[in-house]
């Protein structure tokens, strides 16, 4: 963003992407450090407004500029994205398509949600910081409807920016996103490219304030929910008499560590690709079968012991961490011979690696499971579906009218109809 919008490159001799990245992870951890999980939903709500609003201006000005729905629709659908007939229109490709077979999608994109929504710290702490299960759910159905923004947020914006592009190029001038080394468009520059060449001066740096926002109070998320799950589930678990106050002290020192792993962390991103959401993804995959495996059988199946879930849970970071290395060695190997694991742990598609890690990763879990000792049933009392008592049932029936199902219906149908457009 800072590079695309206010064309910094560098700063004292140093690439500003480092002086950047690196200064927004210490600006984010000094105020979670002091500010907790207060200071995290304070910021989140102030910065979804400017976010929407930039974004809206971003679509009425590109749209301007363009000429319109159709002749973005009509630019895009232009262009084919595999040999089976494709194109950039459709969410729904043929199942050989090499990044996005529908199967692959449905599969994968399963999983991956159920382990972000449902099991991720990151999200379930902004769940569990409701006064009650009707606040819970609401706020997770008014989720729901903030999670069909990005459609118009990221997809839309990103399709003008490529329909300006082929419209730039095929007058005869210069592309509008600049130029990857390798000769494609920087998909990643996009979303700043629009802000800086769209937007007047004012709005722009509004904008570009929503975006640093929305980046910092995911940061600080990651840093406060990290930070407590260490305090909470290994520290106070082998030191159960700590009292609260030198817990909050444990929980800021464990947020420095996780800053400096973090920054540690962006040589081996950057050298997985180019895209930097193709990165996400390839990430997010290898990472969520094994928690989504533990929790779903933990939460659905009785026999299911600890030590199954262990397992299921090491054999996933195992595996996930061979494909990862592989990702990191491949892509940046000159010549490699092909081989099984090569073809395993790299080539296969990384939705249908997710799906096979996932079935993996249960196998792993029911086996343990079997072959170990039965968990007591006082041990998973209101932990497991089948445990629930009445009064717990009643609790849950009573928390929810039938408000919460029509907009459950309406989120769903908009989906739908998302779903329909591009099919």
């Amino acid at each position: 963003v800072f590079q695309q919008v206010f064309g910094i490159k560098e700063l004292w001799g140093i690439d500003f992407f480092w002086i950047a990245a690196i200064g927004l992870v210490l600006l984010t951890a000094l105020y979670t450090i002091f500010g907790g999980m207060k200071s995290v939903l304070y910021t989140s709500v102030l910065q979804t407004p400017i976010l929407l609003l930039g974004s809206l201006i971003i679509l009425v000005l590109g749209f301007k500029e363009l000429g319109g729905w159709d002749e973005m629709m009509r630019a895009c659908g232009a262009v084919t994205v595999n040999d089976y007939g494709d194109t950039m229109t459709n969410l729904i490709r043929s199942n050989d398509d090499a990044n996005f077979p529908w199967l692959g999608a449905l599969i994968g994109s399963a999983i991956i949600g159920f382990w972000y929504w449902c099991t991720d710290q990151f999200i379930v702490q902004r769940v569990l910081s409701g006064k009650n299960e009707t606040e819970a759910r609401r706020g997770t159905i008014f989720g729901a409807y903030l999670k069909l923004l990005p459609v118009f947020l990221f997809l839309i914006p990103g399709m003008i920016a490529f329909a300006l592009h082929q419209k730039y190029i095929g007058a005869g001038g210069e592309g509008f996103l600049p130029m990857l080394a390798n000769g494609n468009a920087n998909a990643d520059a996009a979303f700043p490219t629009l802000v800086a060449k769209l937007l007047p001066a004012g709005v722009k740096g509004l904008v570009v304030c929503g975006i640093l926002a929305a980046l910092m109070s995911s940061l600080a998320s990651l840093f406060n929910s990290s930070a407590m799950l260490f305090t909470i589930d290994f520290y106070k678990r082998f030191r159960p008499e700590t009292p609260e106050k030198k817990l909050v002290g444990i929980g800021q020192i464990a947020t420095v560590v996780i800053v400096i792993l973090g920054i540690l962390w962006i040589p081996i991103m950057r050298s997985v690709g180019d895209v930097l959401y193709t990165y996400l993804q390839d990430v997010q995959s290898v990472l969520a079968p094994g928690i989504a495996a533990a929790f779903l059988l933990g939460i659905c199946w009785k026999r299911t012991s600890a030590q199954g879930g262990m397992w299921g849970l090491i054999s996933g970071m195992v595996i996930g961490l061979t494909r990862l290395g592989a990702k990191v060695y491949y892509s940046n190997a000159s010549e490699v011979a092909d081989s099984t694991f090569k073809y395993l742990f790299y080539d296969m598609n990384w939705l249908f690696f997710c799906g096979w890690m996932f079935l993996f990763c249960i196998i792993v879990v029911i086996v343990v499971s079997l072959a170990t000792e039965a968990p007591t049933t006082e041990k998973i009392q209101g932990l497991v579906f089948g445990t629930a008592t009445k009064e717990q049932k009643a609790a849950t029936r009573a928390s929810w009218n039938y408000w919460d199902i029509i907009h459950t219906i309406i989120i769903l149908a908009i989906t739908g109809a998302f779903y329909w457009y591009f099919w």
